[in-house]
């Protein structure tokens, strides 16, 4: 099931999470819209990675409030799988830094685990065609194992893996990590296309700044675990005052 383009499919509300009992993420406020792509940027240890990990639910908040696809979800004092099942189920998908494939398998094995289904085997995924649309350079990969693909490869399967379920809300972490910068500039425009087609909301972690600022609609700076700059893309493309402090410090 979609969301209606511009429906709210993620609200922070002054979120703090951490590791141990020690906060790394302070009063976080952030919100993504369906059909839209979030830039989540900031320097490395900014605290973006443990925002993604949060609104997924791989960590617990302690402090704030958390709306996922329209419900707020309930505070804990650690992170409960069946609760990750079930935003997963819900409609939530998290490319991770370290892009989580089954290397073992090959990219239509993984692809084909990427599909979600209701108890009774029913469901809505993205078609393979479809998938390959987006993401041509893997109709040629189809029966290589995901451990001897390139890191490009790699990439596109794994988001291809997250988007095969029909997510509404899209998670993706540090998606150039490793990557040539000529790889990067053309995953991004099938961000755009994917977020378009499908009406998925998208918040992307990404170190290529100028790229991802290109196709995002608004986008959120971080340094220390804060937010610094919330707005429109457009509007922290110009201030090139704020992204140097907010990646060198100052």
């Amino acid at each position: 099931m979609s969301t209606p383009a511009g429906d709210v499919v993620l609200a922070l509300r002054d979120v703090t999470a951490g590791y141990d009992g020690v906060a790394v993420v302070h009063e976080v406020s952030l919100e993504v819209r369906a059909g839209e792509i979030v830039a989540l940027l900031g320097a490395n240890g900014a605290g973006k990675t443990t925002t993604l990990l949060t609104v997924s639910g791989l960590l617990a908040r302690t402090g704030g409030e958390i709306d996922v696809l329209g419900r707020t979800v309930p505070a804990r004092r650690r992170a409960s799988v069946a609760a990750i099942w079930k935003r997963a189920r819900a409609g939530v998908a998290h490319v991770p830094e370290d892009r989580g494939l089954f290397f073992d398998l090959t990219t239509h094995e993984n692809l084909r685990l990427g599909r979600r289904r209701d108890l009774r085997g029913r469901g809505d995924s993205v078609p393979e065609e479809q998938l390959l649309e987006w993401f041509p350079a893997l109709s040629r990969v189809l029966d290589r194992r995901a451990g001897l693909l390139s890191g490009g490869e790699q990439q596109m399967l794994a988001i291809a893996r997250a988007v095969v379920s029909r997510p509404r809300l899209l998670l993706i972490d540090e998606m150039s990590l490793g990557l040539a910068p000529i790889v990067v500039e053309q995953l991004l425009p099938v961000l755009r296309t994917i977020a378009t087609d499908t009406g998925a909301g998208i918040l992307v972690v990404e170190q290529h700044v100028a790229l991802v600022l290109a196709v995002a609609e608004r986008a959120y700076l971080m340094r220390q675990g804060r937010v610094v700059f919330e707005g429109p893309a457009a509007a922290l493309r110009d201030r090139r005052d704020l992204l140097e402090e907010g990646y060198l410090g100052g």
